[in-house]
């Protein structure tokens, strides 16, 4: 039988948060480079000349003879224009500026609470929502008014509370969370497969894995490659290099800000039987305060980073130049698949492929039995056209549950708290975060959220104020 390789010409994608320098670009260099999907893609953001930038850019990129993947940009003024007519719509943004996360993370370290990322769990990650939540309940209202039958695909931390509002605001709504997270951690497996089974190049989309849990805190309960399975690979490998931990061929970690030497995963591994499956910087955050981030130097000893705001500073100002230079052409854009997938899942969306893939969405389906049906949660799905069915993912072990409920408990009072401008919500979200519980006095945790929320009210509601 003879498939014609089947395109689609015509699709129509908004881009909330399109003036983005990070994932937009990614975006952008993955659609160049793939021939069966082009269209027209509508950029938003409140700042406009860095939407019009990135339409300069694209434009730049799609002219290119040998691009494969033919766009026009679009820089849009306001949502109704980016939107109407969208059969996606992607979100991701930056909730605020880095100077309200600067408070978000380093603020806590007063009273010795310690964040090694801060946008998704302990105070950072409450404080973000407390920015982010408004944010997309406007989005959500936008998308229902102007694109209600479009797929939402969102970037944007906290994704757990971002995907949460946008349902809460408008139950029909198609939208899911992506995160990289998982992949990071098939990459390892990879690596130490290749490395205990003699095997060269085995190709991560051939790691096999049942994924359970919440964005950031997801957890591998089965892992396979071929017929091997790879718990005992993993377990012999922590064995042997439990202290080093394992350093990824392409990756230094002692001097990347995000790198990490996996030695929690390892001991995450050792202490509950499952492969714990995000960055080391995010899992540490979901665990007691006492434990990976009790101080800077205990983080050093399990070899992940502290991520300061200073770097983050310093490389918007270098992203910043290098957007300039691209948009006056001094610069071409470099491409090399990022390895993300979100062009798959399009793709399969669109109905030329059928993809397996971790998702972030409602619990509807019970895909894990033993957490509530209201939160929002991390397991592999179907998507194929105009579809995505979450695999059932089977429940939590016992002990791994109760470090996840306390998050989706807070999900429910944060949500709460950013819908009703409810500070005394806020304060129960604060005491009951592990990051936080037990480490300081209620009246001086009061304070340090009190302090946090003063820090960000140019981007909160009136009703804060």
């Amino acid at each position: 039988m003879n498939h014609a390789h089947r395109t689609i010409t015509d699709l129509q994608i908004a881009y909330i948060g399109g003036g983005s320098r990070g994932w937009a670009w990614t975006f952008m260099t993955d659609l160049s480079m793939d021939d069966s999907l082009s269209g027209t893609i509508r950029l938003y953001d409140i700042d406009q000349k860095a939407a019009k930038n990135n339409e300069i850019i694209g434009n730049h990129l799609t002219a290119q003879p040998d691009t494969a993947g033919k766009w026009n940009y679009i820089a849009c003024s306001d949502m109704e224009e980016a939107l109407t007519g969208a059969d996606f719509v992607i979100i991701s943004i930056l909730p605020g500026t880095f100077d309200e996360m600067e408070s978000d993370v380093h603020l806590p370290e007063r009273l010795g609470i310690y964040q090694s990322v801060g946008d998704t769990a302990g105070p950072g990650g409450i404080i973000r929502a407390l920015r982010t939540i408004p944010m997309f309940a406007e989005f959500a209202k936008a998308i229902k008014a102007w694109a209600p039958h479009a797929w939402v695909i969102n970037y944007t931390n906290p994704m757990t509370l971002c995907v949460k509002t946008l349902y809460h605001v408008f139950p029909q709504i198609k939208a899911f969370g992506c995160c990289h997270e998982v992949f990071g951690t098939e990459k390892v497996l990879k690596g130490i497969a290749e490395e205990a089974l003699g095997v060269d190049r085995i190709d991560r989309r051939d790691i096999h894995v049942n994924v359970l849990g919440i964005n950031h805190f997801t957890w591998f309960d089965q892992a396979s490659y071929q017929d091997i399975d790879l718990f005992p690979v993993y377990r012999d490998y922590i064995d042997k290099h439990f202290e080093e931990g394992y350093r990824e061929p392409d990756r230094n970690w002692a001097n990347s800000t995000f790198a990490c030497a996996h030695r929690v995963k390892f001991d995450l591994f050792r202490r509950f039987g499952l492969i714990a499956a995000a960055g080391d910087r995010h899992l540490a955050e979901f665990m007691p305060g006492n434990e990976y981030l009790k101080d800077p130097e205990t983080v050093a000893g399990w070899k992940f980073g502290l991520t300061t705001v200073r770097w983050r500073k310093e490389d918007l100002k270098q992203r910043l130049a290098k957007s300039a230079r691209l948009a006056e052409g001094l610069e071409e854009m470099e491409r090399k698949p990022s390895g993300e997938e979100g062009i798959l899942l399009i793709k399969a969306l669109c109905g030329l492929d059928r993809v397996i893939s971790n998702v972030n969405i409602p619990n509807a389906g019970l895909q894990i039995p033993n957490l509530p049906a209201l939160a929002v949660v991390e397991t592999n799905a179907v998507f194929s056209r105009d579809s995505i069915k979450p695999l059932m993912a089977g429940p939590l072990p016992e002990p791994v549950r109760r470090l996840i409920l306390p998050h989706t408990a807070n999900h429910e009072d944060v949500l709460k708290a950013a819908m009703d401008c409810r500070r005394d919500l806020v304060y129960k979200a604060f005491f009951n975060d592990p990051l936080v519980k037990g480490r300081a006095k209620e009246e001086d945790i009061k304070k340090l959220a009190d302090d946090m929320i003063a820090n960000t009210l140019a981007y909160l509601p009136e009703g804060w104020k």
